[in-house]
């Protein structure tokens, strides 16, 4: 799931008294945010969203709009609050929460000394690589680089081995891509093809800025767009990753490095930190069979130039504003389609929270998180978990064996709900108001060598991966956990009120804990057991029938053309698709139980049903710039929004019968394909 905070409301414990009708005296979004031009029949996203659109176009400075945007706004001036607070406690105590939330803050805003040191904070680093005379210390170097939070050539990290769930394991999988997928440097679309000749010409104006001359910046470029489109050629496609059984190879470590003898694994992983790596789990042999060859095929001067531009490149954001700029108009605006920047409070906001999230988090809690959401979000939660049961148990297409280990795993998800009870423990990172790289490489640092210190350890299950002031959640199949931070219960336009039940069912119930508790029974989520282990629990006839659904969502999918001759990719998000289509279920299922929809409360003129489904398109009401929506199609596993929406309705009788889609409409799926999974 892919969202951003929702605006605060006042989580009063209030009844809803029993009658025929309702009336409210404030604005209500469900119905302002319709567009009444639209048949609902035709296009339910437009229809429920459309008149918002009109009245709020997308501004200059962002890749979209939307619920989220307007939301990530309110956090972002709350967060500030929280920034300009600590920045005007000169006397915190060194170490304190405060005291590096203020520092961090200060020194993003200095931009008089970010101006004023230019290059230099990354001189160190730089003259490290340009050090650099032969494999051996080449390879130290890209190891190193790894440690301060660039990622040149592949991908390392620590995370639970997906086989033996309460073990760590170090993984290795492909990377080094500054465009980030592989199909930038391939595909043949007029789009695609510019954004490689403007990616070579982006590569030579930082070479530029950083002191080539424009003969040797141009050569750079090359040379880098060369390396990279290799590395390209031997990765694999968006939806090829998600393939967890062909992307688990586990290998000792002295097998792995005989099949890449060019490169000391050994010394690599001691270097980042990893102490008596015994095995590593390799997910795509491939890459690493080419990245061998291309350690000797291309010079120790061409892979010198590769690093310092992933340097550069990992730490530009953070530089004068001669290189943010440049990294601005590229990223964001040839890849995005955004045409300015925001502005730098924001940007500095928005740092410092990614940075010290969990330290803002903590003040968050205590200053703005309204009291008993937790509470409530476990209400939902389980209900939405108890007719989840429900619904298998009266599957019809699986056996009873199934169905009984499927309950079984159900039963065993773990709900992390609101905030954790203990934070993670931020003092070994120092902050102070003299370098604002410095501080964000000191992020970095802290961050690698936590993620490093984990291997060998016993596997921490309390560990959370968000913050309370994060509007998005999470499963995780290895823990078979779903994460659903606080703030998850509220919702824009109810200030000072609680949403009714069909607004809650629809957008928590549906869109949050229906969804993730559905990525266990995913198309990835399924092979994983109840304890979080990569173990096929089905029988084959079973497996054999919900691939065969699986099949169809993907289908289904494909057929959605997003922009002219731009489809969704279905094998790639099929997993997402197939969580919000259990998810609206889920929801649904839910709410029928509750007293508004049993006593068929009319809100605003609106009956139980439509409200719900309303409810629903609110939780996805996000319009995107061509650009965006583009890059959204190439890289993204989740849907654009509109098919988040038209997607799961299409499937839902339900929907059907409360707007009156006649057979035939394109928001109606012909009977026999009719697409139920869970």
């Amino acid at each position: 799931m892919t969202k951003f905070n929702f605006l605060f409301v006042l989580l009063l414990v209030i009844t809803i008294t029993s009658c025929s009708k309702k009336t409210t005296t404030q604005e209500d979004q469900i119905i302002t945010h319709r567009d009444s031009t639209v048949n609902p029949a035709d296009d339910f996203f437009m229809y429920a969203n459309g008149n918002w659109f009109k009245q709020n176009p997308i501004p200059a400075s962002e890749r979209y709009n939307g619920i989220f945007r307007t939301i990530g706004d309110t956090i972002n001036a709350q967060i500030k609050q929280i920034c300009e607070k600590s920045a005007k406690m000169t006397d915190a105590p060194k170490g304190s929460n405060e005291q590096k939330i203020g520092d961090f803050y200060t020194a993003g805003m200095d931009t008089a000394t970010i101006e004023k040191l230019g290059i230099s904070p990354l001189t160190e680093e730089i003259n490290k690589i340009k050090a650099v005379k032969d494999i051996p210390t080449l390879l130290a170097s890209i190891a190193h680089l790894h440690s301060i939070g660039a990622n040149p050539a592949f991908s390392i990290y620590v995370a639970q081995d997906d086989k033996i769930s309460d073990k760590y394991a170090v993984f290795l999988s492909q990377g080094g891509l500054t465009l980030g997928n592989r199909d930038y440097y391939f595909n043949t679309d007029k789009e695609t093809e510019n954004i490689r000749n403007e990616y070579v010409k982006h590569i030579q104006a930082m070479a530029e800025l950083a002191g080539y001359s424009k003969e040797i910046a141009q050569q750079n470029a090359a040379i880098i767009m060369k390396m990279e489109t290799e590395m390209a050629q031997n990765s694999r496609k968006l939806e090829a990753l998600r393939d967890p059984i062909k992307n688990y190879n586990k290998m000792s470590l002295e097998a792995f490095s005989a099949t890449t003898p060019n490169i000391d694994w050994k010394e690599i992983t001691t270097s980042i930190g990893l102490k008596n790596v015994d095995s590593l789990i390799v997910g795509q042999p491939e890459f690493y069979k080419a990245l061998n060859q291309m350690v000797k095929s291309y010079s120790i001067e061409n892979w010198k130039t590769y690093l310092e531009w992933q340097l550069l490149d990992g730490y530009a954001g953070y530089l004068n504003s001669a290189f943010e700029k440049q990294n601005f108009y590229f990223f964001s605006t040839v890849m995005s389609g955004v045409k300015e920047q925001k502005p730098r409070w924001k940007r500095i906001v928005e740092q410092t929270n990614g940075a010290l999230g969990e330290l803002i988090g903590q003040i968050y809690v205590k200053e703005y998180l309204p009291k008993g959401s937790k509470e409530k979000l476990l209400e939902i939660g389980n209900n939405i978990r108890d007719v989840y049961a429900e619904r298998i148990k009266k599957l019809d297409w699986m056996s009873e064996e199934t169905k009984k280990k499927a309950l079984f795993k159900l039963s065993k998800i773990v709900m992390k709900v609101g905030y954790p009870d203990k934070w993670k423990d931020l003092s070994g990172i120092s902050i102070d108001r003299k370098s604002y790289i410095d501080n964000i490489m000191a992020v970095n640092k802290w961050a690698v060598n936590d993620m490093v210190s984990k291997y060998g350890k016993p596997v921490d299950r309390t560990e959370w991966d968000m913050q309370p002031q994060t509007y998005n959640a999470y499963y995780n199949p290895s823990n078979n956990e779903i994460c659903v931070p606080a703030c998850n219960i509220l919702v824009p336009g109810f200030e000072g009120r609680m949403p009714d039940d069909a607004i809650l069912y629809s957008i928590i119930g549906g869109s949050t804990f229906g969804h993730e508790i559905t990525h266990g029974f995913d198309d990835q989520g399924s092979q994983y057991d109840e304890k979080g282990n990569l173990n096929n629990w089905w029988t084959a006839e079973d497996l054999k029938k919900f691939q065969a659904k699986t099949k169809l969502i993907v289908d289904q999918y494909n057929e959605f053309e997003a922009l002219p001759g731009k489809f969704v990719n279905g094998d790639a998000t099929q997993g997402e698709n197939i969580a919000d289509l259990g998810g609206i279920v889920m929801g649904y299922e839910a709410f029928k139980k509750t007293a508004q929809y049993k006593n068929k409360e009319i809100i605003s003129g609106l009956s139980p049903e439509k409200r719900f489904f309303l409810g629903y398109a609110y939780a996805w009401m996000v319009n995107y710039k061509t650009e965006s929506l583009a890059q959204q199609l190439l890289t993204d596993v989740h849907s654009p929004a509109k098919y988040r929406i038209n997607g799961p309705l299409q499937n839902m009788p339900e929907f059907f019968e409360a707007f009156g889609i006649k057979p035939g409409s394109k928001m109606r799926r012909a009977d026999d394909k009719i697409i139920v999974i869970w």
